[in-house]
């Protein structure tokens, strides 16, 4: 009898997060699972590793019947102890997840959920990390574990090439609502920052950061246009940020 696969699951919202709850059930039928997510939230902290302070790894009983580990630091370090010290060894798939918000165009490059999913790559792992277009605390997950569940089926199945990871965002709203999915490019898309100023009951200014996030890509192969038009987008991610069409017009500097 075949040995099943061995699923990590971790995320950034934290493991009390709903994304992650309904992540692990989409992947039950899939094979043995091992969480591993942070004990807090953890957005927006990209490839951010704990260097200065101690990291706490703890078995809690949050999932039926699953090994499951709460840890102090960021999504990356969940992977690395998952690795390292709880499995000793590599998972057959790392998926990350559900996020809540999106993380289409340069969005992956601040996200903790799609960082874990690029370290898995890094480590040669096939991984994937989902995200759900809604912030709302009453968000319904139900496509976006279908869709979970499905994608991580095939990626079982056909595998996904080293050094590249999956970036998976879906539409808000009910399943019939889903047109369907779409491989996509990554949208040309960018956060115009700005800071809410306030003062605190000391007289002392602190800062919010906001903004709006505006895309200037107009061509229908992204995962922003797909998701405007209500399909599932996948972008192949790969953690080389070489910009390896220059190389040739560097080489012609004068040092």
């Amino acid at each position: 009898m075949a040995e099943k696969p061995l699923i990590l699951i971790t995320n950034d919202d934290s493991i009390q997060a709903k994304g992650i709850a309904n992540l692990v059930e989409a992947m039950r039928p899939l094979g043995d699972l091992l969480v591993v997510a942070p004990d807090k939230p953890q957005s927006g902290m990209g490839h951010a590793i704990t260097i200065n302070h101690p990291l706490r790894l703890k078995k809690v009983s949050v999932f039926e019947g699953i090994d499951s580990y709460t840890c102090s630091g960021t999504p990356v370090d969940c992977v690395k102890l998952a690795i390292y010290e709880i499995i000793k060894g590599r998972p057959t798939l790392l998926v990350s997840g559900i996020n809540h918000g999106s993380n289409a165009a340069t969005n992956v490059l601040y996200s903790g959920t799609m960082s874990a999913a690029v370290e898995g790559a890094i480590e040669g792992i096939p991984s994937i990390g989902f995200s759900l277009l809604d912030h709302h605390s009453g968000a319904d997950f139900e496509a976006a574990a279908h869709y979970a569940g499905e994608i991580a089926k095939r990626a079982l199945s056909q595998g996904i090439q080293k050094g590249v990871c999956l970036n998976v965002n879906i539409p808000k709203g009910r399943p019939e609502v889903i047109q369907g999915v779409k491989i996509c490019r990554q949208g040309t898309a960018f956060w115009e920052d700005s800071f809410d100023k306030r003062t605190d009951p000391f007289g002392v200014d602190y800062f919010w950061l906001t903004g709006d996030f505006n895309s200037t890509d107009k061509g229908e192969d992204t995962d922003m246009w797909a998701l405007e038009n209500n399909y599932v987008s996948v972008v192949p991610t790969q953690f080389d940020m070489t910009a390896h069409h220059l190389i040739s017009s560097l080489n012609e500097w004068e040092f």
